[in-house]
């Protein structure tokens, strides 16, 4: 009888997912596993779970290119004096011999474009393992990556960045935080609210706005945070209504009667805990290109660079800072 002689050592070498395998390092970068017999791989690629809405909320300024370090736009002012009376109006007699004129100030504001750029890259034989196995590393690294820059671009859209200095759509010093939401049974929570307190609301946001215009803009748009407006979509106006507060909302606002188009109403996760002393926040503004815009400048990449067994490429772009041309066309209301 012979003696059974044990391996020094037994390696074993784990996937992401806790399973165990028996033969060789499994090679995640190119999705090589051991497969059972009587197992089933679902071949499809499963992407992290991630929601931007960026390209949703605002449009974009498109005249700015990879040569330019900082985006800049101007505001005019203007001061005109009456005749007869300084505050009245430009009257002037038909022997007039002094006329009074108009000023003109034109103030520029600038904001810097930050260059963003990410490396992907693959050795040969990765790509021709993935190849086999049809599922594309080269392919999925751009997709990573693609998501990263989306990621980004949303967080600089709706907050901006602290390391920069910089805001972004949802928490702007420029706008208008002077108040919160109406207070109802001791409480500004819509939770507690009736429909026409909720209403009351968002036409005292959307009234803060226009008036802060010179009654010139009236808010087209309003975000909430995803609580607030799954509330609003599963609450009834009442036990008789057939209609859910989300749409009492659009179609009874200050807004559908002064732009005649409902108002539009979008859930935002930048919103939670947005507000004053960790409040939620809603906001209301009016997408326009003239009004308020984000600066980008598209991604663009260098030619594939081979590099001993590697294939690199760089992809690169500009992000820039949301421009609040007239930032009295917005408002903010904490609390709900």
């Amino acid at each position: 009888m012979s003696n059974l002689i044990l391996p020094r050592s037994v390696r074993r070498a784990y996937t992401r997912d806790g399973l165990m395998t028996f033969d060789a390092a499994t090679i995640d970068s190119t999705g090589t596993f051991l497969i059972g017999e009587l197992e089933r791989l679902d071949q499809r690629l499963h992407e992290p779970l991630v929601s931007v809405t960026w390209s949703r909320d605002i449009d974009l300024r498109s005249d700015v290119s990879i040569a330019d370090e900082v985006s800049s736009f101007t505001n005019s002012t203007f001061a005109a004096a009456g005749g007869n009376s300084p505050n009245g109006k430009a009257w002037i007699g038909k022997d007039a011999s002094a006329i009074t004129g108009l000023a003109l100030d034109i103030g520029k504001t600038a904001n810097p474009l930050t260059l963003w750029g990410m490396q992907i890259g693959w050795t040969i034989p990765e790509l021709e393992s993935a190849q086999k196995l049809g599922r594309p590393v080269d392919q999925q690294k751009f997709a990573g990556m693609n998501l990263k820059y989306n990621m980004d671009v949303d967080e600089q859209v709706y907050i901006g960045d602290t390391g920069l200095g910089v805001y972004g759509l949802v928490n702007s010093p420029l706008v208008d935080t002077s108040n919160v939401a109406n207070g109802a049974s001791a409480s500004p929570l819509w939770s507690t609210k009736t429909p026409d307190e909720i209403l009351a609301d968002v036409n005292s946001g959307t009234n803060a706005a226009w008036a802060a215009s010179g009654y010139a803009v009236c808010p087209d748009r309003l975000l909430l945070p995803p609580a607030q407006y799954s509330y609003i979509v599963s609450q009834k106006v009442s036990s008789a209504g057939n209609i859910s507060i989300l749409e009492f909302l659009r179609m009874n606002s200050l807004s559908n009667a002064i732009n005649g188009r409902p108002l539009d109403i979008q859930p935002l996760k930048w919103l939670t805990g947005r507000g004053a002393g960790g409040t939620n926040r809603m906001v209301f503004y009016t997408r326009d290109e003239n009004r308020v815009r984000f600066p980008l400048v598209p991604l663009q990449r260098t030619p594939l660079e081979y590099r001993d067994l590697r294939q690199l490429t760089t992809y690169f772009g500009r992000l820039g800072v949301v421009e609040f041309v007239y930032p009295e066309t917005l408002a903010y209301r904490d609390g709900i």
